[in-house]
């Protein structure tokens, strides 16, 4: 597919560049391509959605985006930086800078509070107060002021999916990389998933990639993009 362009969005700075990003697992007769000769181009405070079936590669293409894996071809930039030509420490430090992350099963420590698993990604550093400070203000702008010494047990699955999202952002990224954010939710619950990232896009500014199947989210996106067998492109898989 060409780069998706229009005038207005040419004017804002562009974050994530794939150029023939390329995916291939295994060899000889189990050999998968994952993803094929993908082109995007992200750019700041925007709300693309990617849908696909099981299978079309969604998830690869977010590990791709994220720096949580290598292409086998291709290039993947991230704020300037090209990820396959430095080493694992700098894309610790990538991940950790730039990206939050959000997946379908939440990834909540079950013997922690709320606000404990918040501030999870800043362990390896020293806590302090100002991270505390921080993570109670998240948990607060999500809707659990109330629930913060709650343990994922004592919480609905919409509110661990909020402390999940207040978990992705206590270093302040910039990117916001979703996995099936609603995939385990009902459908009251997912569409206030939903609102709260389209608020966070908003009046934040976080830039959203969300991976998934739910149409409510296409229909919330600026852009959508269909991936079908490892191939990306701006119209519906119908249309082609």
């Amino acid at each position: 597919m060409n780069e998706h362009q229009n005038g207005p969005e040419d004017q804002l700075k562009t974050i994530i560049v794939t150029q023939k990003l390329t995916k291939i697992y295994g060899g000889g007769a189990t050999r998968v391509a994952a993803l094929k000769a993908v082109n995007i181009r992200v750019r700041e405070g925007e709300f693309i959605a990617v849908l696909g079936p099981s299978g079309s590669g969604k998830t690869t293409l977010l590990n791709m985006l994220g720096a949580l894996d290598r292409p086998t071809r291709g290039r993947v930039i991230i704020d300037g930086v090209e990820t396959s030509s430095v080493p694992e420490r700098r894309l610790y430090r990538i991940r950790r800078e730039k990206l939050g992350f959000i997946f379908q099963t939440y990834y909540l420590v079950p013997t922690l509070n709320a606000l404990q698993n918040v501030l999870m990604p800043v362990l390896p550093m020293k806590e302090n107060k100002r991270y505390r400070k921080r993570g109670e203000r998240l948990l607060e702008l999500v809707s659990l002021k109330d629930r913060m010494h709650h343990k994922p047990g004592e919480l609905s699955g919409g509110e661990q999916q909020r402390v999940a999202i207040a978990r992705a952002l206590i270093l302040n990224p910039g990117v916001i990389l979703a996995d099936e954010p609603t995939g385990n939710l009902d459908t009251k619950t997912g569409a206030e998933v939903i609102e709260l990232m389209q608020r966070l896009n908003k009046e934040r500014g976080k830039t959203f990639i969300i991976v998934t199947h739910d149409s409510r989210i296409a229909e919330s996106a600026e852009r959508v993009f269909y991936l079908m067998d490892g191939r990306l492109s701006d119209v519906p898989p119908e249309e082609h």
